[in-house]
C-alpha cells in the first residue's frame, strides 16, 4: 500500500514525483513511480538520431534542475536520457522499471488497484503520466492495404538515409512532418507533402500571452469531455529559417489529402496520382489510457473530462501530459498542481473548484 502511484517517468511523471517528494512524500513508503520504458528518458529515448537537441522546439527544464551545457549537435535522445537519469538520481525518485501497468481498478476501502505483472499496488490517489508515444495514430484510407511499398509512422522513423533514392509521401502538417520532409529531401528521389488542413505558419515570437491562449483552447475541449487536440494544432508552426528555406525550395509545397492509396502510390478524386515507394505517416499520437478503462472515466464525447488535472468522474485520478499539460512546460505546472490537489484529497479537505 502507498498513498500515491505515479505511472510514467517522462517529463510529467518526474515533475509530479519531484513535487511529491518536495512536499514530504517519501519514495517507496508514500509513493512509487512505475515506468515501462527500459531506462530513463521517457519518450525522448526513442526519438530518431537525426533529431538533434538543437532542433528540439520548446524543451523546458524539469523543476529544480536546469538542463545546461547541452551540445545542440548531439541527438536529443541522448541529451534528454542523460538529463532525466541525473534528475532521478539527484532527487532519489527511485523509479521502478520496466514495469507495465495492465489495469487500474476499484479496490476496497476507497483505494485504487494498480495491476502489473510484478504485483498490485493499492493507492489512495493516482497520477497518470503515460503520454502518447505508445499509441501512434494511423489514419485509414481506402486501398491502404494494397500498397506495395513501405508504410511507417513517425514512431518508426530512424533517419533520412534509409529513404535514399525513394519516392516518399509524407502525411501530416505538424512539426514532425515538416522535420521529416526537410531531412528527407536531399536523399529521396522525390517527396510529396499532404495534409488534411492547410498548415498555419506562425510569424514572430511566441510570447506568454499567446501560449496561454493556445493552452486555453485545448483546455476547453478537455473540460467538455472531448478528446484533446495537440497544443501545436492551435499554435501553428514556427516560421524559422529552415521552414522558410523549405518553402522557397518547394520542399514544403503542401498538397491536399489524397482520397485513396493505390498499389504504387496515392490518388485524388479528380484522377491526379503521385507514384510512391514509401508513405510516412507523421500523423501524431493519441493518449495511452487503455489501462484506465476499468474506471469508466471517458465521457460520451470520447475524452476524459478534467478539472485542472483531476478527472471529474473520479477525484482520485489525475492526468498529466493530457491535453493542456502535454507541453513540457505544461507538464511541470501540472505536476505541481496535481500534487497540491492530492494533498487536499488525502487530508480530507475540499478540492479546488
Amino acid at each position: 500500500m502507498v498513498e500515491v502511484v505515479v505511472i510514467g517517468a517522462g517529463q510529467a511523471g518526474l515533475s509530479a514525483a519531484y513535487h511529491l517528494r518536495r512536499t514530504g512524500f517519501e519514495p517507496d513508503r508514500d509513493f512509487v513511480v512505475l515506468d515501462h520504458s527500459p531506462g530513463p528518458g521517457g519518450a525522448w529515448q526513442f526519438r530518431w538520431p537525426s533529431l538533434t537537441f538543437g532542433k528540439v522546439h520548446g524543451m523546458h527544464a524539469l523543476p529544480g534542475m536546469e538542463l545546461t551545457d547541452a551540445d545542440p549537435a548531439r541527438p536529443s535522445s541522448e541529451v534528454v536520457r542523460e538529463y532525466f537519469d541525473r534528475y532521478e538520481r539527484a532527487f532519489g525518485l527511485r523509479v521502478r522499471r520496466p514495469v507495465d501497468v495492465r489495469a487500474v481498478r476499484e479496490g476496497t476501502g476507497g483505494r485504487l488497484l494498480v495491476e502489473t505483472p510484478d504485483g498490485t499496488w493499492a493507492a489512495r490517489a493516482l497520477i497518470n503520466a503515460t503520454g502518447t508515444w505508445d499509441r501512434p495514430f494511423w489514419p485509414r484510407y481506402p486501398g491502404q492495404e494494397s500498397f506495395r511499398g513501405r508504410q511507417l509512422h513517425t514512431a518508426q522513423y530512424t533517419g533520412p538515409e534509409e529513404f535514399a533514392g525513394r519516392r516518399v509521401v509524407v502525411v501530416g502538417g505538424g512539426a514532425s512532418g515538416t522535420q521529416h520532409l526537410l531531412e528527407l529531401a536531399p536523399y529521396a528521389a522525390a517527396t510529396t507533402w499532404v495534409t488534411r488542413r492547410p498548415p498555419v505558419f506562425r510569424e514572430g515570437p511566441f510570447d506568454e500571452g499567446a501560449g496561454r491562449a493556445a493552452v486555453a483552447l485545448v483546455e476547453e475541449r478537455v473540460r467538455q469531455g472531448l478528446p484533446p487536440r495537440s497544443v501545436v494544432s492551435v499554435t501553428g508552426l514556427p516560421l524559422n529559417d529552415a521552414i522558410r528555406q523549405g518553402l522557397a525550395d518547394g520542399v514544403l509545397d503542401r498538397q491536399p489529402m489524397f482520397d485513396r492509396v493505390v498499389p504504387d502510390g496515392v490518388e485524388w478524386r479528380d484522377g491526379r496520382k503521385v507514384a510512391a515507394d514509401v508513405i510516412l505517416w507523421a500523423t501524431g499520437f493519441r493518449a495511452a489510457l487503455d489501462h484506465l478503462a476499468p474506471l469508466g472515466l471517458r465521457e460520451p464525447g470520447g475524452g476524459i473530462r478534467l478539472e485542472g488535472t483531476r478527472a471529474v468522474a473520479d477525484p482520485r485520478v489525475h492526468l498529466l501530459g493530457y491535453g493542456p499539460s502535454a507541453s513540457t512546460i505544461g507538464a511541470n505546472r501540472a505536476g505541481r498542481a496535481a500534487v497540491r490537489d492530492i494533498r487536499r484529497l488525502l487530508a480530507g479537505e475540499p478540492l479546488a473548484a
